[in-house]
């Protein structure tokens, strides 16, 4: 493994107007790693791909790639990534063939090479029995997995997928995994960022953790399930009026705040996990004159971290 970062940031900072989409982020990405850039939308995000992949000027700090200056050669940053950004960027008129050979002539790459590395790439990412149909009729998952081959045509050195499962259903997210994956195991280092925190679990080896523009919290997803500690208490109660009663009854058996559903009937708070923990959250609630659906205590998720973390979920805001 390289000794220079295969992704950094310094102190990077962005403004649009008076609003502040990243103020002062530090990150580090070893080479042929898979980091996840985890946060709601507005976080910063999508702002952070954009400054790394040139697309966006810092106005403060410093950003690398194989340990290029992202504003000082552009061009020699674009050679060595490739982007899969939120939504499919492939021309509906052409066939798969021809999109990737359109991505590798922008590149100017050998007619010879292109046409290897795109018939590589169908087999590869399970588009050979389309690879001459207009792209028109392709699925979601079909436009996808030529998406994240386009932005491979040129056999990048960072890949960065900004969050590449939006819009997908629950296969096709699966199968999207699955090619992640096996681009981790190949070497290239990736950049994941999402919403889905079960997605970042899976994929990433280390996670970033991002709100406001900044960078709140780093580590892989056990170390950053260990910071809650103990388990993760979950209630559903009968009626939405006694949502303070819930409430006061839950909040001194508790190690933190108790989180509460827009809908008023569903708790959840980290605890001390025992053997009389359900017994005695039910005993509570019923002393307070609540009714009780459902009381269940499990190990945090990186959902539970998310909510800690920010004191709301992550797809909970509007993109800036």
């Amino acid at each position: 493994m390289s000794a220079t970062p295969a992704v950094e940031m310094r102190g990077v900072v962005k403004r649009f107007g008076e609003t502040l989409a990243l103020d002062g982020v530090d990150l580090t990405v070893p080479t042929g790693s898979v980091y996840g850039l985890l946060g709601p939308n507005g976080a910063g995000k999508t702002t952070s791909v954009r400054v790394l992949t040139t697309l966006l000027t810092p106005d403060a700090g410093e950003a690398r790639i194989d340990g290029i200056d992202v504003v000082a050669d552009p061009h020699a940053v674009r050679r060595r990534i490739g982007l899969t950004g939120q939504y499919a960027a492939v021309e509906e008129r052409l066939t798969a063939r021809e999109n990737l050979d359109y991505v590798g002539r922008l590149f100017h790459l050998p007619r010879s090479r292109v046409k290897q590395r795109a018939t590589d790439l169908l087999e590869r990412f399970d588009l050979a029995d389309a690879a001459d149909r207009v792209v028109k009729g392709f699925s979601g998952g079909m436009r996808r997995r030529l998406d994240i081959a386009m932005s491979l045509i040129a056999e990048p050195s960072v890949l960065f997928l900004d969050e590449p499962t939006t819009g997908l259903d629950p296969r096709s997210r699966l199968g999207m995994w699955d090619v992640i994956s096996e681009l981790a195991a190949d070497g290239t280092t990736v950049l994941l960022t999402t919403q889905y925190l079960e997605e970042a679990d899976r994929l990433a080896e280390q996670i970033v953790v991002i709100d406001h523009g900044r960078v709140i919290a780093e580590g892989t997803p056990e170390q950053l399930k260990s910071r809650i500690g103990g388990a993760m208490l979950s209630v559903r109660i009968a009626r939405p009026e006694n949502r303070e009663r819930a409430l006061g009854a839950l909040s001194p058996l508790c190690t933190g705040q108790v989180e509460v559903s827009p809908d008023d009937v569903a708790f959840s708070a980290p605890i001390i996990a025992g053997d009389g923990v359900v017994p005695g959250v039910i005993r509570a609630l019923d002393d307070a004159g609540v009714d009780v659906l459902d009381v269940e205590v499990r190990k945090p998720s990186l959902d539970d971290v998310f909510l800690v973390l920010t004191g709301h979920t992550a797809g909970s805001e509007e993109e800036s």
